[in-house]
């Protein structure tokens, strides 16, 4: 029997209408979707971003939702990314093609890239498309450019004693989740002397988007700030 195929698909930040043609050609046509969430409470939102797409289907699909916890402990999420790895192999060796959606693109920070590798060690037909990141979803958003001509840019996943190593270094600075540690955010971007623009964006793209000047202080989780300083002086 012809096993199926994995695919790992970028679903956007957010809004329905920036799927790729590619990524919804490719969940019309796949027999499982795979939609890993935090916690069994809570639904997943890559699933919901994708749902009307799925909802224009006439054939039948299936749904697996792995668990993957927002936990610090490298042994215990080995365990989930296994855990989700032998489903979905499952799936695979039954000859059924299976879609892993996650918010943004598959290669930027996302926990796809575990399973991925996972799968790939086994040599089955793999493939990735590319979804809009939740950065340059902020900047559209806001209506501002990330770079121009030479600029250098930094994304940011985590607020730590790195960042101030690496602030004179670069022209815009994109720190994503920003809820997680907003404090020592404003200490280290405030304790730099250049001036600068600070834009906030939090639920890029979703109805209940939020756009603002300057940090933003309550803790939702999908925040991002992107901090642009004027020059190097």
């Amino acid at each position: 029997m012809k096993k199926g195929k994995f695919i790992g698909i970028g679903v956007g930040p957010g809004d329905p209408d920036l799927l790729t043609v590619k990524a919804v050609k490719a969940l019309k046509g796949v027999a499982v979707i795979c939609a890993p969430k935090s916690a069994e409470s809570k639904p997943s939102l890559a699933l919901s971003i994708v749902q009307s797409i799925l909802n224009t289907r006439n054939d039948n699909y299936e749904t697996l939702e792995p668990l993957f916890p927002m936990i610090e402990d490298e042994n215990e999420l080995q365990e989930y990314w296994n855990e989700a790895a032998n489903l979905i192999i499952e799936k695979l060796d039954a000859g059924l093609d299976v879609a892993f959606i996650t918010l943004g693109d598959p290669t930027v920070f996302s926990t796809f890239s575990y399973v991925f590798e996972r799968i790939s060690n086994f040599n089955y037909r793999t493939s990735i498309i590319p979804g809009i990141t939740s950065f340059t979803g902020c900047a559209a958003a806001a209506k501002i450019p990330l770079a121009e001509k030479d600029e250098i840019i930094v994304i940011v996943p985590k607020v730590d004693d790195r960042l101030p190593q690496i602030l004179e270094h670069g022209d815009t600075f994109v720190i994503m989740k920003t809820s997680r540690h907003s404090d020592k955010l404003k200490e280290t971007i405030n304790a730099d002397k250049r001036d600068k623009n600070i834009i906030s964006v939090q639920n890029c793209s979703m109805k209940d988007e939020k756009i603002q000047e300057g940090f933003i202080e309550d803790k939702k989780y999908l925040s991002t700030t992107i901090v642009k300083f004027k020059d190097k002086s």
